[in-house]
């Protein structure tokens, strides 16, 4: 292939070889091992020939953007498209790049784009573990047409064979090929005391590496300044800006001493977004510049070209030019609330070897091509949402996965910065595992099953839920919890043999025993008179049973007895195995059959002449809508909630139901909402939403959230004109959160626009042109 900077890998030439046999193939292997060369040969092959077309889809904006530009690089403009919700250039291109959840309303509608569809790329596909998102990519994978051939690429997973199993079985010839080799060999190191100690020591004795024991030492406080066990890589250098009291070199401190080991570009991973902006800011306080004069010009003038749309007064909201100066001078934070623009601006310095350092979340690690010789963990635990958890094997590979510059590196370094509450073989436990399981999280939506229905009908939609990665990995382990049942029963009955008594059946006198003995425990606990009074008629009536039993008389009774405690003990075990099986088996189609009724009841879905259900009308406007409050939204178009709504309140009201606060954040106090229309309509939709809640939950479902009005005040402002700054203190937020919710809820305006009655799509239209200006129409460079 022209331009390939490397000779093929022996997975790459293998999966080359799979593709061109007309296979389809599932590559997983680490974080820049160069998986993309095998989709970059799919679109070469299809280009070769007249008319096929691939579809490259990737789980974000960002990397499909990423993306497009690069075969833009390979291809010409005039070959290449981008659809990705915001983005919508040449879309009739032979190679469209996509966001995964284009592609499956692609699917739904039938659109004539998937003609000569010879290819689709699913870049990241171990994102169907996502429990937001992840549905989607089942949802592509199963109604893609059966001649279309899937290049999956995935993170190193270790159940890779299982997900390869089943792609085998829902789009049939498929290879799996597993690489678990880094291209470029990975160093760990931990940072204690100022110093750099490599974790494991270099040679490798048997399978498994041997923890560097004077990193044990060290850890443990054992330090004497011995010089055993130093590697050619170990960094002994006299450390800078130790923390008072610990020891520990500060963050710039730590930045010059990689600077000496010629350890940098480097990525510290903090898991807060405000920790990654007092990094930077903490580190340009002392004053570091990791840069020259010539850079900082290059750097100037790529960051002025990059925003030059921008307002003046916009500018200084985003505190551009503070931003800028740590730009020039190397360091710089990337996050998701950063204004989308400047994250990218920040990539492509630092794919440029201009920016030095970047303090970054772990969204980072999500397949960006950003690169580093070096990746620092500062800590080894996050916030889930809920509580401070560690982070898994899986999640530290993908972040050291971004260690290592092929074609510039020899090897790639993980630094880990010790703290004193660590255990030193746990870390190195943590860093030599390589387990990341992929687990589906795949479940039926109201908009899944309308636009199943109306293209399969009812059952034939069961049989392909039934065909997910879900129910496959159910089913899978129904065969391991029923051949447990099995020996458990074969077990059982052995237990019974040996309790049986020749006076008489011992199960029903042991069981007579077990109550005795229950309501005996629970004797002593507090209950009414009246509790206590039935106990004791039980209690006497029990032991007058036990007493007249004829097994209470065998002079084996207690021997009896320890085999029929077993017995009970084991059945309690065999009975909660049973029920897993029961719940597990056709649990995605009893999951539709619930939405179904759900369904039915609202007569989203009716019955034909012939007794088969479809669509009503207003099941055809829910086909249209897709998110997460998809029967909130179409209920409340059809009830005609929103119809006194003006462009400001419709946008106010679109962001309610997109918007997801965070978890010490509530609603707004009606006071401080929009006033007039918007109220009224607030209230009918809150007061629908509870209705349909108790609905799902009388179907055994689990329900929603309800509306949040947390940002619903700043987006009415923001689209009757209010300035960047003022909008920003009302919705206390970063640049980069508000447009994400601006673009959600333009999102769901654009299709209120395609689906609403004319009078509703027409404020919707123009509410959705309201929000999409100033820094939500410049989001991406």
């Amino acid at each position: 292939m022209k331009g390939q900077k490397f000779a093929l890998d022996p997975f790459q030439r293998a999966a080359a070889i799979s593709v061109e046999a007309g296979n389809g193939v599932l590559v997983a292997a680490p974080t820049g091992a160069g998986k993309t060369v095998v989709a970059e040969f799919a679109i070469f092959a299809a280009m070769q020939t007249a008319s096929q077309k691939v579809f490259y889809t990737a789980p974000m904006k960002a990397l499909s953007n990423q993306k497009y530009s690069e075969l833009v690089e390979t291809y010409g403009a005039d070959q290449v498209g981008l659809l990705t919700g915001d983005a919508n250039i040449n879309s009739g291109a032979r190679i469209v790049v996509m966001t995964t959840e284009v592609l499956r309303n692609m699917l739904y509608a039938g659109s004539s784009l998937l003609n000569h569809l010879a290819y689709v790329v699913m870049d990241e596909v171990h994102y169907l573990a996502d429990r937001f998102r992840g549905a989607v990519w089942e949802e592509v994978i199963i109604h893609l047409p059966r001649s279309v051939r899937l290049i999956a690429l995935s993170a190193t997973v270790s159940n890779a064979e299982e997900f390869g199993d089943w792609l085998q079985a829902v789009r049939g010839n498929t290879e799996v090929i597993v690489s678990e080799a880094r291209p470029v060999p990975l160093d760990q190191h931990v940072l204690v005391r100022g110093k750099l100690v490599d974790m494991f020591e270099t040679e490798f004795r048997g399978d498994t590496r041997t923890v560097n024991p004077e990193f044990i030492r060290m850890a443990h406080g054992g330090f004497q300044g011995s010089s055993r066990g130093r590697g050619r890589r170990e960094r002994d250098r006299r450390p800078r800006r130790p923390l008072p009291g610990s020891g520990q070199l500060d963050r710039a401190g730590l930045v010059e001493l990689l600077g000496e080991s010629d350890l940098l570009p480097a990525i510290f991973f903090v898991f807060s977004r405000n920790g990654c902006d007092q990094a930077v800011r903490q580190v340009l306080r002392t004053g570091v510049r990791l840069t020259t004069a010539e850079e900082r010009r290059e750097i100037r003038s790529i960051v002025n070209d990059r925003t030059r749309t921008l307002r003046d007064e916009d500018l200084a909201v985003l505190d551009f030019w503070r931003w800028r100066d740590g730009l020039e001078r190397g360091v710089a934070a990337h996050h998701a609330g950063l204004l989308p623009a400047f994250k990218e601006v920040v990539e492509e310095l630092f794919r440029r070897k201009l920016v030095k350092v970047v303090f970054a979340t772990e969204t980072l690690a999500l397949g960006i091509n950003m690169p580093a010789r070096t990746v620092v963990l500062e800590k080894l635990e996050k916030f889930n949402g809920e509580a401070r958890v560690p982070i898994t094997p899986g999640e530290y590979t993908q972040l050291t996965g971004r260690a290592g510059r092929r074609g510039i590196d020899v090897e790639g370094h993980a630094v880990i910065h010790w703290r004193e509450e660590l255990n030193a073989e746990a870390v190195a436990s943590l860093a030599s595992k390589r387990t990341y399981p992929l687990r589906s999280s795949f479940r039926p939506t109201y908009n899944m099953a309308v636009n199943l229905i109306d293209q399969f009908g009812r059952n034939r939609t069961r049989n392909i839920l039934e065909s997910s990665f879900a129910q496959f990995q159910a089913d899978r382990a129904v065969l391991g919890l029923a051949r447990q049942v099995q020996e458990q029963r074969a077990s059982l009955a052995g237990y019974a043999e040996s309790m049986a008594c020749h006076l008489g059946d011992f199960a029903e006198y042991s069981r007579i025993r077990r109550e005795l003995t229950d309501i005996e425990r629970k004797s002593n606990e507090h209950g009414s008179k009246a509790t206590q009074r039935r106990r004791q008629e039980r209690l006497t009536e029990l032991r007058g049973q036990m007493r007249e039993h004829p097994c209470h008389r065998c002079p084996e009774r207690e021997q009896h007895a320890r085999w029929a405690e077993r017995w009970w003990k084991l059945k309690r075990s065999t009975d909660s195995l049973t029920r897993q099986i029961n719940e597990r088996t056709g649990a995605v189609a009893r999951v539709f059959d619930r939405v179904t009724d759900v369904l039915k009841d609202r007569e989203y879905l009716v019955k034909d002449d012939n007794g088969a259900l479809v669509l009503s009308e207003s099941g055809r406007i829910l086909k249209r809508i897709y998110g997460e409050r998809d029967l909130l939204v179409a209920e409340s178009l059809r009830r005609g909630l929103w119809r006194e709504l003006d462009a400001p309140q419709l946008a106010a009201m679109a962001c309610a139901l997109v918007y997801e606060p965070r978890r010490d954040e509530g609603n707004l106090d009606e006071r401080d909402l929009p006033g007039g229309a918007f109220r009224d309509a607030l209230r009918a939709t809150e007061e629908l939403w509870s209705v349909l809640d108790d609905t799902e939950r009388a179907h055994q479902l689990p329900g929603s959230e309800p509306p949040s009005t947390g940002l619903s005040h700043a987006m009415f402002e923001w689209v009757r004109g209010r300035d960047l700054d003022q909008v920003l203190r009302e919705a206390d937020m970063a640049a980069g959160d508000f447009v994400r919710w601006s673009k959600q809820t333009i999102d769901l305006l654009d299709q209120l626009a395609n689906v609403a009655d004319p009078e509703v799509a027409t404020v919707a239209r123009r509410a959705l042109n309201g929000v999409r200006r100033g820094i939500v129409a410049y989001s991406s460079v």
